[in-house]
């Protein structure tokens, strides 16, 4: 076990684990912080993403020991009264059905936006093919990136 300091949603955390161990796991089990789901757990479906350094990342892949000195944002820390305007828009267009891959998938669309604000729909297409949703509500997906771009 070691110690690793890291900074999440703005707050300095410090967890003594193995160095090997996902973020995903830190979060979650050590940290309480379970807005990040686990699915498949091989970067595969996107349900674990997060922001490092505000790039999109999935967490469950993502070994503690090479976050030290990095910015971690979670779905908890992406906006303190889940006001971003992809959180706004996910409501205004009510994406979700069962709601587990939300969280990854608003992650997936801020970090997207911040990158590419006015995205044409094959844009959002290409970045949001990342993350897969189990309902298959795609469609409103696309409508609520390309509605929050509208906001941004």
């Amino acid at each position: 076990m070691a110690t690793f300091n890291l900074k999440i949603n703005g707050q300095s955390k410090q967890v003594d684990v193995d160095e090997d161990t996902p973020l995903l796991w830190v979060l979650r089990d050590h940290l309480g912080l379970v807005g990040t789901k686990f699915s498949c757990g091989i970067a595969q479906c996107g349900s674990c993403t997060v922001h490092i350094d505000g790039t999109a990342t999935f967490s469950c892949v993502t070994p503690v020991s090479s976050l030290e000195g990095t910015e971690i944002t979670t779905i908890e820390g992406l906006s303190e009264k889940g006001d971003h305007p992809v959180q706004k828009a996910w409501e205004e267009i009510d994406v979700a059905q069962c709601g587990y891959c939300q969280a990854g998938q608003i992650m997936q669309a801020a970090a997207f936006l911040k990158e590419n604000p006015s995205p044409s729909m094959e844009e959002i297409d290409d970045a949001m093919n990342r993350n897969i949703c189990r309902c298959g509500t795609y469609h409103k997906i696309r409508e609520a990136v390309a509605l929050a771009s509208k906001s941004n």
